[in-house]
């Protein structure tokens, strides 16, 4: 296993809808292995291949529900939500959108098909938190930030911060 570098806005990778996965090969494994790590040594509660640099359908997710319980990894293939219910607004914040928080409107609970490392189908009904950062790591499947669930305004602030901190690393 090896920790990935993590790919931040304005990465045009970070913009692509992700491939859907048909092999479920020992590349794949690694794969996983290296983003369960990497999530966690970032520290994180989700990650999407796309963060990586792997432009495919997959996310893992801690789903260890306090500090005193051990780390417990969800691995989600091709998941699609099929389901939305109620909404919520929660404070998100994303590995590739440093350095910002902010309060996103989402659906409350949500029902998700995916597969499992195997290929086999599963379906999961969550609610709450989890079901915030199901959609959030769902959502970079679809090139899609949780930066761009954000008023233009604030959208408009950040990308212009990111440019004056591009140019000055230049």
């Amino acid at each position: 296993m090896s920790l990935l570098p993590i790919l931040t806005f304005p990465d045009p990778i970070l913009r692509q809808k992700a491939e859907k996965i048909t092999v479920f090969d020992d590349t794949l494994q690694i794969i996983i292995s290296d983003m369960i790590e990497t999530m966690y040594d970032a520290p994180g509660v989700g990650l999407a291949a796309p963060q990586i640099g792997e432009s495919i359908r997959l996310i893992v997710v801690n789903t260890a529900r306090g500090e005193d319980e051990d780390d417990k990894s969800l691995v989600m293939i091709n998941p699609e939500i099929t389901k939305k219910d109620g909404k919520q607004v929660d404070e998100e914040g994303c590995l590739s959108v440093l350095d910002l928080t902010a309060n996103v409107k989402r659906s409350f609970s949500v029902t998700v098909c995916y597969q499992d490392s195997s290929g086999k189908a599963h379906e999961l009904s969550v609610e709450d938190r989890f079901a915030v950062i199901l959609q959030h790591e769902i959502d970079h499947l679809n090139g899609i930030l949780f930066l761009d669930h954000l008023s233009t305004l604030k959208r408009a602030l950040y990308k212009k911060k990111v440019k004056k901190q591009m140019a000055s690393n230049t």
